[in-house]
């Protein structure tokens, strides 16, 4: 059975926006590389699937390292939540309808670890009970406002792991208590 995974950058004060914390280091994109490597697939909302559909085709001033990143990301297969009827990319398959037991068929159809990203479908799955674990890669910077991590109640949970990811950002790992 595939284990579903909430996984973010977030700041020190729990808000995620990709914009405002900037670029990843070297280090912390690599790590990324070999996560989405290792990954059964990616499950997304609408907005955080169109945000990563950056990655779906070759730009000039991309270096090895984001030619890498994408070639890993295009591998894997990916499951976008979305009442929307419009269409999903390449390796992407739409889940409109019952996305409740769509996604408890794909935990028991796969493997591995699934990502989910986006804090508004991750609260959804919370609610449902189908998040097996938390990752949140805290950055040192305060943002004061934004998008929180967390968009609403949550299980109590308990650490697991913590590492530090190059010399900056630490992820934190948690599973519900």
């Amino acid at each position: 059975m595939a284990k579903l995974v909430f996984e973010l950058n977030t700041s020190l004060d729990g808000y995620v926006d990709h914009q405002k914390l900037g670029p990843p280091d070297m280090a912390l994109f690599r790590h990324f590389t070999q996560r989405v490597r290792d990954l059964t697939g990616m499950l997304y909302g609408r907005r955080m699937y169109e945000v990563m559909r950056y990655w779906d085709e070759d730009r000039p001033e991309w270096g090895a390292d984001e030619r890498d990143y994408a070639v890993a990301w295009r591998s894997r297969p990916k499951w976008v939540v979305s009442r929307s009827p419009e269409p999903v990319g390449p390796n992407a398959t739409l889940v409109a309808d019952d996305v409740e037991a769509a996604i408890r068929r794909l935990k028991a159809g796969h493997a591995g670890d699934i990502e989910v990203a986006g804090p508004d479908l991750a609260q959804s799955l919370t609610g449902l009970d189908l998040i097996d674990e938390y990752r949140l890669y805290v950055h040192p910077v305060v943002l004061g406002h934004g998008k929180p991590f967390f968009a609403g109640p949550r299980p109590p949970l308990r650490l697991v792991a913590n590492d530090l990811i190059g010399e900056r950002v630490i992820r934190l790992t948690y599973v519900p208590a």
